[in-house]
């Protein structure tokens, strides 16, 4: 006997004593409680509390005072009035304050500049930080989302979209419309996926154009920089800034009860109080296979 059109599209009722999936949803479910409520943890030994003291020592706002430019600040300003220049520095260092200066000194002499980065969050991170800075009808943003303001003379975008308007200058016979380039994050050029992105607009840069490049991490900056002059014909100035970074980082782990351990013991090694949540496991907790 054929089954009946309604019989084949309903729905199967729950098993006895099972959950339907709507509850699980909710959290109304046995073992989805079991796993939303708060993991409750043992006080904090003296020890501990040590630990987590001088993990937070002495962050916080520092009182203003009135900036002094370190001498490998100095040095890519001046060079940057005549030569393509190479910055390698540690996070934190004020690479991006080069950037800021030579921009202010562009705009007030009526040119305009080009301020590259990777990533669009970076990208939009900027564009906001330079409004603030150069106010609104001086700063325009390019990248694959947003298009807004594009005849401002600085132009904040992706590396991708900068070489776009290369090639578009080249098949139109004119010239890119800046007279700076800021490459930052500019050890992207090794990247095996989008490096070519960086070389190519680094080769289609016209001489006339000034280069700024700005890493943190790029390797053999004197090979880097001695391409870069016999691609482009210029002269190109390495300034290292070597040493630790200025503003040090913290490594921390914040557990489900709100709890603040240091991620590093003060030799160096993994905390051990981190480790009873790497084996801790709920036994109702099944890994799902895919």
């Amino acid at each position: 006997m054929p089954r009946r059109r309604s019989d084949k599209y309903s729905r199967k009722r729950p098993k006895k004593g099972s959950v339907p999936h709507k509850k699980e949803r909710r959290g109304d479910a046995p073992l989805a409680r079991r796993h939303n409520e708060p993991q409750t943890e043992p006080g904090l030994t003296p020890e501990q509390n040590r630990r987590v003291e001088k993990f937070l020592e002495g962050i916080g706002v520092p009182e203003p005072s009135p900036l002094v430019p370190d001498d490998f600040q100095v040095e890519a300003l001046t060079a940057l009035e005549h030569e393509d220049v190479l910055v390698t520095a540690p996070t934190g260092s004020g690479k991006t304050w080069i950037a800021r200066e030579e921009i202010r000194r562009l705009l007030a002499d009526g040119k305009r500049a080009w301020y590259t980065t990777p990533l669009k969050a970076l990208t939009n991170s900027k564009y906001a930080e330079f409004i603030a800075e150069f106010g609104a009808e001086n700063v325009g943003i390019l990248t694959g989302d947003r298009k807004e303001n594009h005849d401002a003379p600085l132009i904040v975008g992706t590396t991708e979209i900068y070489r776009n308007q290369l090639f578009d200058a080249l098949r139109h016979g004119e010239q890119v419309g800046t007279d700076l380039v800021i490459l930052d994050e500019a050890h992207y050029l090794s990247d095996d996926e989008r490096g070519h992105v960086w070389e190519e607009a680094i080769i289609l840069t016209p001489p006339r154009v000034r280069m700024l490049l700005l890493s943190a991490t790029v390797g053999k900056a004197a090979e880097f920089a001695k391409w870069i002059g016999e691609v482009r014909g210029t002269s190109v100035r390495v300034i290292n800034r070597a040493g630790a970074r200025p503003v040090p980082l913290r490594a921390g782990y914040l557990s489900s009860g709100l709890r603040l351990y240091p991620l590093f013991t003060d030799d160096g090694r993994l905390n051990p109080d981190i480790e009873q949540f790497a084996k801790r496991r709920d036994p109702g907790f099944r890994r799902r296979r895919y």
